[in-house]
């Protein structure tokens, strides 16, 4: 049976309390992580195969190249959006001050470090987003310096952010490459 707009009606849980949502508990942040995951994959996959000169290759006008981009995807949005934000853990917001900028890889550090971070940084977020209570779990921490007053409030809103931020800069990877040796990601027709 679907209503006027063509919907499904959501389908029930059983022992579902009037008011509760028609999803099980973590169905939503399971999704939700599920795109994310995809996006990560995304990021890593179309990467595949470059050597570490064309990793470190700047072929934008902008001057960021395919490592500096996983970097700030490290520390700017796995690293910064999940610990900082979300568990409000004091050390990682105490270094936030400590990266002057995370677009540039440093001289010394090596793809598969960088890389490796990115890993690192998402395994933790993966597990932050798995302790969570619900979609609806508050932030603990604002950076009111960078962003002035909150405009997101939620593990859902910073997932939403997160697929977006991530999501986007897949699609500059997926430029950069093709611009490096015309590989692509996703072929249209």
């Amino acid at each position: 049976m679907t209503d006027a707009h063509g919907n499904q009606p959501p389908i029930p849980i059983p022992n579902q309390q009037p008011g509760q949502p028609s999803y099980a508990p973590g169905a939503e942040i399971a999704v939700l992580l599920a795109c994310l995951r995809a996006q990560r994959r995304h990021v890593l996959g179309i990467l595949d195969g470059l050597d570490a000169e064309a990793l470190r290759r700047p072929v934008l006008p902008s001057g960021w190249s395919c490592l500096g981009l996983v970097r700030h995807l490290a520390l700017d949005v796995e690293r910064f959006w999940f610990r900082a934000v979300f568990l409000g853990d004091a050390e990682v917001v105490r270094d936030l001050d400590e990266i002057d900028d995370a677009w540039q890889v440093p001289a010394g550090a090596s793809p598969s470090d960088i890389l490796g971070t990115y890993l690192t940084e998402s395994e933790r977020a993966d597990a932050v987003i798995a302790a969570a209570s619900s979609a609806d779990a508050p932030l603990a921490w604002w950076p009111h310096q960078l962003f002035g007053e909150p405009h997101l409030h939620t593990l859902r809103d910073l997932l939403l952010h997160v697929v977006t931020e991530t999501a986007c800069h897949a699609g500059h990877l997926d430029a950069a490459r093709e611009l490096i040796d015309g590989r692509r990601w996703l072929v249209l027709a």
